[in-house]
């Protein structure tokens, strides 16, 4: 995701240090240290990049890593007011939520376009680019207090051309700038403030600013005034300095294979980002460092693969262990909505108990996959259950009717109380008094008479003064209130109490089944009905995989109804082209912007990689068909041919200054990375061996980053992997809906198998798979049974009927491989 420029010397070197003169020029006095209150804020609200995104071993809380005058910020965010609007400006004609947000500042918006650019150029005036997106907690806090605020609204105005961004829908510029600010401030995240010259290459940046000063910090307003005095008296050094560092940049963050180079040893890359996770890892409750912590699905599933293929080794059984421990006490803590399904963002705390409760579509399209890849792992019911429920919150509350997904829940909410202030976490949390007068029954058998409120406040950690003390709350926000955090085994507290188990359980599911329309009843947070193809295109896998192994037919008619989504409102077929985004309208409809956003990397390797899931789940081959032809124009659109990979965006865009390539497996993985498996995947599935090359080359351009910091990119080690192993190709040739079918597809199902393609043919010589792959001709079924073919390196099994089998030859392999 995110590039952070200071990670090599050159950056470092060449631009850190000439940008931290230009911004003591502007901003005067050296930073205050952090004060402790600073550093508490900043476990409570951080924004995604500088802790989950970061490349470092050890990242730090983004108020940490940045000068403090430059700020913490977080996510969060806050819907649009509801009084009477006194200024309209033109961002009220957008579509994104964001921008949508900001449509009633007394500032002069523009969104990022050529009308704007035109206007500096004509006005000869610095750009002044905010960026952010609409579940922002400290976006909303900035927009509160500056950009709501008239005077400041009109230094805005009249000074510089103002322009409003939502990084979701635009992140090859959110990356060009946030490079650019982490390179100069030693941190980033939103919102972020970026002052341009009119040909939009910066000069200074920030995040968070306060709106007036605030001892040796200087406010907003202070920040503006001394931008324009400088513009006014000292333009040359701004814009030289600007070039300087942008220049810098560019030679900083250029990834390239040189020619006859090839990748690292997969074994050694691999065991290398085991170390370096295992050296974060945390033994008592799981996950990586101390607090903040994340989820991490990228680490997950590394962990998994890794153990695929060492399990006989020490190394692989921790590896093990590591990834089914940190999803066990993650499904047991506050990140995990027990009343309503699915993941909150991140846990303030190393317990994962009191978390920040923004929720993001790209996180349950990854936890529902690392959930039911666990499941298969280790056979345990319960992290099946979890994916189950992920998937049942998604499609409840982020599922639109074209099929579509939403972005993001809010944080924060108006509580149910009373008053206009929205607060974190007020849609989720409890009080004691409203456990004990939701579940007043008094259970049958129960030892002490307790009530049903007794044994669920026992269980789920319920206390009558609250259970976030006051280090996790430093705003005051969860006074009294309880996050619901699993403390004991069902067993325990059906020991405690001296009833059954499945009496617990029974109790247990019913007041969270009561909770839950209490729930319905609260004020709801902001909904951000923004719906991304990247994002859907995660979500595509995670209905797709979780479907497969459950067999699922649910899930998976809504695994179609997510690809016809994405074929009938993501893809323009004139232009050939794959767009960024589309809204939710005012009578529910899909709608697009007038000049529709062009996909970037990540909407087409998300897509791409999503379509594969879907035909292995499906085994429908027209989305094997549009899979080839997304990658061809992948291909077309984005790829370097001088140093191989691929570019984030349009490399012929002149408005985006910097031609990145993600290197950075973090909240998302990177695009390259799952580029890198696509398309060895699809050389497996169309016979191409050009991409089987690509996919090489590619690896080859991150070899210096797989080679020293494979943490960082987890995801492409395990491309790295899948390169090295070579995959498995699984064929099963009988009727997709017949039974014999049907079960030889449920063993390959039910396997965690993280290096295979699957297929399914039926003999039809004018089939997709037939006309690509002329060795498919030579299997056939036995017998009229559906039968299975294991093909590796050239070579392929006997082929096998039964599904136990089937079982032990994919599991243990077999001795008897001939040639075919």
């Amino acid at each position: 995701m995110l590039r952070l420029a200071w990670r090599r010397s050159t950056s470092r070197n060449s631009c850190a240090e000439p940008a931290r003169l230009l911004t003591a020029a502007f901003l005067g006095a050296s930073s205050p240290q952090q004060s402790s209150e600073g550093n508490i804020r900043c476990l409570r609200h951080i924004p995604h990049p500088p802790s989950d995104r970061s490349s470092l071993l050890h990242p730090r809380p983004a108020c940490c890593l940045s000068p403090s005058v430059f700020m913490s910020m977080a996510s969060g965010g806050e819907g649009p007011s509801s009084t009477p609007h006194k200024h309209t400006n033109r961002l009220a004609k957008e579509r994104s939520p964001y921008l949508l947000q900001h449509a009633h500042n007394p500032v002069d918006w523009y969104p990022w376009g050529q009308d704007a650019f035109d206007k500096a150029k004509t006005e000869d005036k610095p750009i002044f680019l905010s960026v952010g997106y609409s579940t922002c907690h400290w976006c909303h806090v900035m927009e509160r207090e500056s950009f709501e605020d008239e005077e400041i609204g009109q230094i805005l105005s009249e000074n510089f051309v103002c322009i409003k961004l939502d990084r979701e829908e635009r992140p090859d510029v959110d990356k060009v700038y946030m490079t650019f600010v982490q390179a100069t401030s030693g941190g980033g995240g939103w919102p972020m403030s970026v002052w341009l010259t009119p040909d939009l290459r910066p000069f200074v940046g920030g995040t968070y600013f306060p709106p007036r000063d605030h001892g040796r910090r200087p406010g907003f307003k202070t920040v503006l005034t001394r931008i324009m005095e400088q513009w006014q008296n000292n333009r040359t050094t701004l814009e030289s300095s600007g070039d300087r560092i942008l220049e810098a940049l560019k030679k900083g963050t250029a990834i390239t294979a040189n020619p006859g180079e090839s990748p690292p040893l997969a074994p050694d890359v691999a065991n290398r980002c085991f170390q370096q996770l295992a050296n974060s890892y945390e033994e008592e409750y799981g996950g990586f460092r101390d607090a903040p912590k994340f989820p991490t699905p990228v680490n997950l599933m590394f962990l998994m693969s890794y153990w695929s293929v060492n399990r006989s080794t020490s190394e692989g059984v921790e590896a093990l262990q590591m990834a089914l421990h940190t999803l066990r006490m993650m499904a047991l803590g506050g990140i995990h909505d027990h009343v309503a399904q699915g993941f909150h963002r991140y846990s303030t705390d190393s317990s994962w108990h009191v978390p920040h409760f923004e929720k993001m579509l790209y996180d349950q399209a990854q936890l529902a996959v690392a959930y039911i890849t666990a499941s298969q792992v280790s056979g345990e019911q319960v992290f099946a259950d979890v994916a189950k429920d992920i998937l049942l919150y998604v499609s409840r509350d982020l599922s639109d009717k074209s099929g579509g997904f939403y972005s993001a829940e809010d944080a924060d909410s108006v509580p149910a109380s009373g008053g206009a202030e929205k607060r974190e976490g007020a849609f989720c949390v409890w009080t004691a008094s409203e456990v004990r007068e939701l579940l007043p029954d008094v259970v049958e058998g129960a030892t002490g008479a307790a009530t049903q409120a007794d044994i669920f406040m026992h269980h789920y950690g319920v206390k009558e003064q609250g259970n976030v003390t006051p280090e996790q709350d430093p705003h005051g926000e969860l006074q009294g209130q309880n996050v619901l955090i699993v403390r004991y085994s069902v067993e325990l507290t059906a020991a405690h109490f001296g009833i059954s188990v499945e009496k617990v359980n029974e109790l247990l599911a019913s007041a969270r089944a009561r909770m839950a329309e209490v729930r319905k009843s609260r004020p709801r947070p902001h909904l951000d009905t923004k719906m991304l193809a990247s994002w859907n295109g995660l979500m595509l896998s995670a209905y797709a995989r979780v479907g497969a192994v459950l067999g699922d037919k649910a899930l998976l008619e809504r695994a179609v109804q997510a690809g016809d989504f994405l074929r009938e409102h993501m893809w323009d077929a004139e232009r050939q082209t794959i767009l960024r985004s589309c809204y939710r309208g005012d009578q529910m409809e899909v709608q697009q912007i007038s000049s529709p956003i062009s996909g970037f990397l990540d909407d087409y390797a998300f897509i791409i990689c999503g379509l594969l899931d879907l035909y292995e789940a499906t085994l429908q081959t027209e989305w094997l068909q549009w899979a080839e032809e997304l990658q061809l124009r992948q291909d077309v659109l984005l790829w370097d041919d001088q140093g191989a990979g691929y570019f984030c965006s349009d490399p012929s865009d002149s408005t985006v200054l910097l031609q990145l390539k993600e290197d950075q497996d973090g909240a998302e993985p990177s695009a390259n990375s799952v580029s890198a498996c696509n398309l060895l995947r699809l050389s497996h599935y169309t016979g191409r061996q050009e991409w089987l090359q690509k996919s090489q080359q590619l690896l080859t351009a991150f070899s210096d980053r797989l080679s020293k910091v494979p943490i960082a990119l987890p995801e492409m080690v395990r491309s790295l992997m899948a390169q090295h192993y070579t995959l498995r190709q699984i064929v099963i040739c009988g009727q997709r809906d017949a039974p014999d079918t049907a079960s030889l597809l449920a063993t390959v199902n039910s396997l965690f198998l993280p290096f295979k393609v699957l297929m399914l043919t039926d003999e039809n010589a004018e089939s997709f798979l037939h006309q690509r792959l002329p060795v498919l001709s030579s299997m056939s079924q036995l017998g009229g049974v559906a039968t299975a073919y294991v093909c590796q390196d050239f070579t392929c099994s006997l082929p096998v009927t039964d599904p136990q089998e089937l079982r032990r030859l994919l599991l243990h392999g077999t001795t008897d491989m001939p040639a075919e």
